[in-house]
């Protein structure tokens, strides 16, 4: 007698599909709802990184932990709050002045419209004038400053996070060792990810600061209005890798258009196209190497995915979080298959025997 076939698990796949759907739609809709606590988080968690070298310094110069503790965060207190400050005002200038700047771009692309229909070029200049919302780049531009200031209004309570997070970390290790249940238990992983993630973020930041004040220093030369607003889109735009330098330029190069005319806002590009051909072509390679790239395409999906969900902050946040994610699933044995699909590059094949060899250092 033949035995009954056992029953097909295809029906249990598909139900865990179903529930691991509805489960990631339930993750997605708690950080949307969240967004007023979690902001706060991942700011204070950006600003903890980066204060930690500092803080470790002056903890190998004997000072205790909340010593060094205050120190920092009284310095960045300070540095935060005065940049907070004068972009702020800046911010405010600048949208008080945005209508005349959209009358005169809206002048020029009309202007530019009926010259080409000379050339007998059937264009309408009142239906593409209507259809190209020639201010909505600077708006944009104006938004996403804004947003980042915004969020940085509850500053009390994310020095607060900020210095609670520092104060814990000397006992971090041992938290993990006793909610593991070993005392010996072995995070070396664990540690190196958080440097990756550290020294990552430090390396950036750096380098914003410096794309920032290039920035500020051409459009001071060139006399374009606002370069302090400008050099903090360069800043905050340098954390969007590929295409950020392109569009921290824009506005600044629309503005040098209405000011001055074709030459000034030509002269302004090819001084951000050096900048950014100089930043993210010779300096970041060379200091990060190129161990924490990710896909354009992925990059792509994550600045969609946290702009839809958290608005130009969550532009901002996109690539740093996603590279966290990356270093971190580096790190685990049964899911370092998806950081395998997050990287940019793909390890050299040996075409002659179809082997796939391990990649050597980057």
């Amino acid at each position: 007698m033949v035995a009954p076939a056992p029953p097909s698990s295809q029906p249990f796949r598909g139900a865990r599909l179903l529930m691991v759907s509805a489960a990631v739609v339930i993750v997605v809709a708690g950080l949307s709802a969240a967004q007023v606590v979690l902001l706060p988080l991942f700011m204070s968690l950006f600003l903890a990184v980066l204060c930690m070298p500092p803080m470790s310094w002056l903890r190998r110069r004997g000072l205790p932990s909340w010593a060094a503790t205050l120190i920092v965060i009284t310095a960045a207190s300070a540095a935060v709050l005065g940049v907070a400050v004068v972009i702020g005002g800046t911010i405010q200038r600048f949208h008080q002045e945005l209508p005349f700047y959209r009358t005169r771009l809206d002048g020029i692309v009309q202007s530019g419209l009926a010259y080409i229909s000379s050339f007998g070029f059937e264009l309408s200049a009142e239906e593409l004038s209507a259809k190209i919302n020639t201010g909505a780049v600077m708006e944009l531009a104006g938004a996403t400053a804004g947003s980042l200031v915004s969020a940085f209004s509850s500053l009390v309570i994310v020095l607060l996070l900020t210095a609670f997070l520092l104060l814990e970390l000397a006992g971090l290790p041992g938290k993990l060792r006793r909610a593991l249940g070993d005392p010996a238990a072995d995070l070396t992983g664990l540690s190196n990810a958080a440097r990756q993630v550290q020294r990552y973020l430090a390396i950036k930041t750096v380098m914003s600061m410096l794309n920032a004040a290039l920035a500020i220093g051409i459009c001071a030369a060139l006399g374009i209005e606002f370069p302090l607003l400008w050099g903090l889109l360069a800043f905050l735009f340098n954390y969007v890798p590929n295409i950020g330098s392109f569009l921290s330029a824009i506005p600044p190069v629309l503005l040098a258009l209405v000011q001055y005319g074709p030459a000034r806002a030509a002269l302004a590009a090819s001084l951000y196209l050096v900048l950014d051909f100089l930043s993210g072509y010779v300096l970041e390679p060379r200091i990060m190497g190129r161990r924490l790239g990710l896909s354009p395409f992925v990059v792509i999906v994550a600045l969609l995915f946290w702009g839809w969900l958290w608005g130009p902050v969550g532009v901002l946040l996109a690539v740093p979080i996603t590279s966290v994610m990356k270093i971190l699933l580096e790190h685990s044995e049964d899911l370092r298959w998806a950081a395998v699909l997050l990287d940019s590059d793909a390890p050299p094949t040996d075409e002659a025997e179809g082997a796939t060899m391990p990649a050597g250092p980057r």
